[in-house]
């Protein structure tokens, strides 16, 4: 039986010699290959800018609004009245100005559209001002082809 042992731990013996050869080749293959390091950036700014990903143009399924939102400011809006006072009067006769109340809101070139729109006559210019109640008042000087005084019988100021 003792030969038998002896066979065996011969070749224990071998098997442990593959083993270590094997580990052998392998560290000094490590040896051979050289570790590289990644340099580390230098950041010369304070801020740390989040780096640009793709954005993906937008592919609703449905949209957000079931219908679509209308103009606020249309020509009725806009010329809320026409003044009456006795200056504004004069402003007609005189200097072919017609005096309105408008929207706040109202540019000077939507005031020259909706009087246009409403009234049939051209503008030639829009002065106004806003009144210490907060309301806009608008002058709307026409051009010589019309009449303040026929337009103002016509809307019924006078």
């Amino acid at each position: 039986m003792a030969p038998k042992a002896a066979g065996k731990k011969a070749e224990g013996a071998e098997g442990s010699k593959g083993a270590g050869g094997k580990k052998a080749a392998k560290v000094a293959k490590a040896v051979k290959a050289s570790t590289s390091r990644k340099a580390r950036k230098v950041r010369t700014n304070v801020h740390f800018f989040r780096p640009k990903t793709q954005i993906k143009q937008r592919d609703p399924k449905y949209p957000r609004r079931s219908t679509e939102s209308r103009c606020k400011m249309d020509k009725y809006r806009i010329i809320q009245c026409p003044v009456t006072t006795e200056s504004a009067m004069k402003k007609i006769e005189e200097i072919n100005t017609l005096v309105f109340l408008v929207d706040i809101k109202a540019t000077k070139l939507k005031i020259k559209e909706a009087v246009k729109a409403l009234y049939d006559v051209q503008c030639a210019k829009v002065n106004t001002l806003i009144r210490p109640d907060g309301k806009k008042k608008a002058y709307v000087h026409l051009t010589q082809d019309y009449d303040a005084l026929d337009v103002a019988n016509r809307i019924g100021i006078i």
